[in-house]
């Protein structure tokens, strides 16, 4: 099976609307709704999990009901953060798929993500055992020293890491024991590939966009408007 798990635990303080911004409504209809109806419609997910911030959980329920997301099967509480949200979905799902199943990692607040992503997502992770969407970098690259560089960094040798992430069961959930064996989960950048940096371990690539972006700001909101308008006109909706 194929499984993606959806992360919507988040706050989203930056995109200021006064609710996470997964639930902010795009022509009357939440930004994590637009998300799950990409992996609902994709012929190879079989079964998708929430990881839904806590006090949202009913309101995810009934959102799924509205908008028919028939694949979702679990809507479980999120950890306060990203790396314990993940955790808290591989955990739940121990007895319910097998070691070589595939779990696909995935921000609630990235709806722009498209079929053949998730699609080649899955086919890279079929034959390593793990990847992640990536992009090369385009834009020219310099080192952070605060509020200047002094120090240019070759783009060509950098990529652009984003979401999904995909696993088979047994490897990600391995990678978590062993993180948690070795004590260093509090130690490092919040993130599943971070920690597989790490642990030492080799991160494949399955491709990725650079539309594929994940919803942070108020901007952000907007290009939404602008993608789900555009996706009505090549339906022939408008």
């Amino acid at each position: 099976m194929n499984i993606a798990i959806i992360l919507a635990g988040g706050v989203g303080s930056r995109v200021g609307a006064g609710i996470p911004k997964q639930f902010v409504e795009i022509f009357d209809k939440p930004v994590i709704i637009y998300t799950l109806e990409k992996f609902q419609n994709h012929k190879y997910i079989d079964q998708i999990l929430v990881v839904c911030v806590a006090p949202y959980l009913q309101k995810m329920k009934e959102l799924t009901d509205q908008f028919h997301i028939t694949k979702v099967k679990w809507i479980i509480p999120g950890g306060d953060t990203f790396q314990n949200s993940v955790i808290q979905g591989v955990n739940f799902l121990e007895d319910k798929v097998n070691n070589g199943d595939i779990v696909l990692i995935h921000y609630g607040a990235s709806p722009f993500v498209s079929e053949e992503i998730i699609s080649d997502s899955i086919r890279v992770c079929c034959e390593k055992g793990n990847c992640v969407s990536a992009t090369p970098v385009f834009l020219l690259m310099g080192n952070n020293k605060g509020d200047h560089s002094n120090k240019f960094v070759d783009r060509d040798k950098l990529m652009a890491l984003n979401s999904p992430q995909a696993f088979k069961f047994q490897i990600v959930r391995d990678l978590y024991r062993e993180a948690k064996q070795k004590n260093i989960l509090d130690n490092i950048e919040p993130h599943t590939t971070s920690l597989m940096f790490a642990l030492g371990k080799t991160i494949y690539f399955s491709k990725g966009d650079q539309t594929n972006i994940k919803i942070t700001t108020k901007e952000d909101l907007e290009l939404l408007k602008g993608y789900v308008l555009l996706e009505k006109f090549k339906n022939h909706e408008i």
